[in-house]
């Protein structure tokens, strides 16, 4: 299998941590996302979205990184996507809020107080950063209060649930997320943080 990937992205950072726990092997290939590599016309061959990450497995393509995370998981029987269809459907009911609620929540406060200076893009919209804070308090506030009593999202085990939800917090100091009240989602965090996986994949924001 080989892995079409851009090392900054959290997203792809998620997937080839993925591989790593679960010892997958998998071949690297560098989309430089700085060049434009993704509109390059044989990478638009494999995703015509032109995003990363994308997995090649023999003749089939799969892109988003939630779909090849549990492609991925589906190889091998492990803990992380397990057999049993309740927990399966709880893990996917987290990527499913994390896709829908709280990486549109993070990621305003990523672009604004971080994306924006390192590639220079202007100074950040007040505007948006509070609407994008209070919408992150609403999410965290939930988040946090599932975390109390369990160190881990899904069956108090860790699944791919905890990839995909922590993926967001990967530029969180950086980024200025407002997580100081959020006391059960930073030591959370702080256990995917040790994961070996997790420090070999994770860009430092």
């Amino acid at each position: 299998m080989k892995l079409y990937y851009f090392p900054p992205s959290p997203n792809t950072c998620k997937v080839h941590a993925v591989a790593i726990h679960l010892q997958i092997p998998i071949d690297l290939k560098l989309v430089d996302l700085e060049k434009r590599e993704q509109h390059n016309p044989e990478f638009i061959q494999l995703n015509h979205t032109g995003r990363t990450p994308v997995l090649r497995d023999g003749d089939f393509i799969l892109w988003e990184s939630t779909a090849i995370m549990q492609y991925l998981a589906s190889q091998v029987p492990n803990s992380l996507w397990p057999e049993n269809p309740q927990i399966r459907a709880d893990i996917m009911r987290w990527q499913s809020w994390q896709l829908a609620h709280w990486s549109p929540a993070c990621q305003p406060l990523q672009f604004e107080n971080f994306v924006k200076a390192l590639l220079q893009l202007g100074e950040p919209d007040q505007q948006v950063i509070q609407q994008a804070t209070d919408r992150f308090h609403k999410e965290a506030i939930a988040l946090n209060k599932h975390l109390a009593d369990r160190e881990y999202l899904v069956n108090d085990t860790l699944t791919l649930a905890d990839f995909s939800v922590a993926s967001d917090l990967t530029y969180a100091v950086t980024a200025q997320f407002p997580l100081a009240d959020y006391p059960h989602i930073q030591a959370w965090y702080a256990r995917i943080e040790q994961l070996p996986a997790w420090q070999q994949t994770a860009p430092r924001g």
